[in-house]
């Protein structure tokens, strides 16, 4: 275990899941190795990542052309691709699924970023994706937008694990911590059984900073040096913010309950923790949010660097006393924290939307 960083996080309570996937990693035994050697536990998946698999890898091309004549539309085409490769993936993942209990080894699939506002949709797709997956270690994710947040307590109540993607506040955390609770509750009040349902709350890093970091800068270029300290800070404290909210969940009383009926905590999931800024380390969003019962998912960039030269550290720990001053001086800058929020979630809506689009206009473009 000493030889790999990436073990050792595992060792403090953290999860390392994967933040890719294409079809040879999961034919050609990359994935396999990994979860072998680097403690990998889990995957996760996005309408970008799926966009630039299938139009780059060569490995498609066969699929596309032998699929082609049995659809009617390019989006018939990509849900058959993506479901197969999600089968296979969480195939993979089933022995760790099994040696966690159900509280581990998960693959996740989103559904269409056109239903971020619509909740009747995104039940009605969570449901029909749940039901072609056909396998109990997958969640379907769904944007953490308050038409998202209504249909993860359909969802869950349904017994669907759900990964609650795109958030970046902790007040959206709290959210989507009473939606799955609320979920569960709705579940064991119709006599269901909840102690197989998973979710994952993805609290995304690195797109905060960016555009916390540009403000800062705007900031600093107008004389207010002080504005400098702040870059590559805010992330960082939010996720100590919407830690702490985790932290409070699963003391309350409420959480108890649902505990004494076999419940798994919602786990706060660290997305976007590729590094964009050159400047800061290529693993700062590993080590700063290091913490026990939560997960990491990476791209391949990124946990191929922690295994290289990840150090470890404190972790997020050690910025919980600092999280108030940094959110605190950064209002004092005249940063709206909550309109940047709320821009980043438009944001990060649209990101997924336009890769989703693109690969449908491709495949069309070939089925046509």
């Amino acid at each position: 275990m000493d030889g790999n960083p990436l073990l050792r996080l595992r060792a403090r309570g953290q999860s390392v899941w994967l933040d890719d996937i294409h079809r040879r990693m999961l034919t050609d035994g990359t994935l396999v190795r990994m979860i072998e050697a680097d403690g990998l536990s889990g995957l996760t998946s996005n309408p970008a990542i799926f966009a630039n698999a299938i139009m780059t890898h060569a490995e498609y091309q066969s699929a596309v052309a032998e699929l082609l004549p049995k659809v009617a539309h390019g989006i018939e085409l990509y849900e058959l691709i993506v479901i197969d490769d999600i089968r296979r993936a969480a195939d993979l993942f089933q022995p760790v699924y099994r040696r966690a209990e159900s509280s581990d080894g998960f693959v996740s699939l989103e559904v269409s970023p056109h239903l971020a506002h619509d909740t009747a949709g995104t039940v009605a797709e969570g449901r029909r994706l749940w039901r072609r997956l056909e396998r109990d270690n997958v969640m379907i994710k769904v944007p953490g937008t308050p038409a998202g947040l209504a249909a993860v307590r359909s969802l869950i109540a349904d017994g669907i694990n759900v990964n609650v993607t795109l958030l970046f506040s902790p007040e959206r955390y709290r959210q989507a911590a009473d939606a799955y609770l609320s979920g569960l509750e709705q579940r064991a009040q119709r006599g269901g059984d909840i102690r197989n349902i998973a979710s994952v709350a993805s609290f995304f890093l690195s797109r905060i900073d960016s555009l916390v970091d540009r403000l800062l800068d705007e900031h600093a270029g107008q004389g207010r040096g002080e504005a400098r300290a702040l870059r590559g800070r805010a992330a960082t404290a939010l996720a100590a913010k919407a830690y702490d909210l985790y932290r409070e969940v699963i003391a309350s009383e409420r959480w108890r309950d649902l505990v004494r009926r076999g419940a798994h905590p919602q786990r706060l999931l660290w997305a976007s923790t590729s590094t964009k800024d050159p400047s800061y380390s290529d693993v700062k969003y590993v080590e700063d949010v290091i913490a026990a019962e939560s997960v990491n998912t990476m791209p391949l960039e990124t946990l191929s660097a922690y295994r290289d030269h990840g150090k470890g550290g404190a972790g997020l720990v050690a910025f919980r006393e600092d999280a108030t001053r940094v959110m605190r001086e950064l209002s004092t800058l005249g940063i709206d924290l909550p309109k940047v929020m709320q821009q980043l979630e438009e944001e990060g809506v649209r990101k997924f939307a336009e890769p989703f689009d693109r690969l449908q206009r491709w495949l069309e473009e070939r089925h046509g």
